[in-house]
């Protein structure tokens, strides 16, 4: 069995967007992609830490973060 990961981050203006906004964005990515003959299996949220940066003596420092993305997974058989 053969996987693809996707990554999905939808985007609507904050005045007028929906949620129905971001169901036909996903909805749009999962009709592309089984169109090329992938199936859709789910929508994974990952979570990823990202390591502070330590700056030029200690200018610029940021902190860590935990950030997290949602992730489309196709499959084929």
């Amino acid at each position: 069995m053969e996987y693809k990961v996707v990554p999905f981050v939808a985007s609507i203006d904050p005045k007028r967007g929906t949620t129905n906004h971001v169901a036909e964005q996903l909805e749009s990515l999962i009709k592309n992609f089984t169109n090329q003959g992938w199936e859709y299996v789910r929508l994974e949220s990952v979570s990823t830490f990202v390591h502070p940066e330590s700056g030029c003596f200690g200018i610029g420092a940021q902190p860590g973060f935990t950030t997290n993305n949602q992730m489309v997974v196709f499959q084929k058989k």
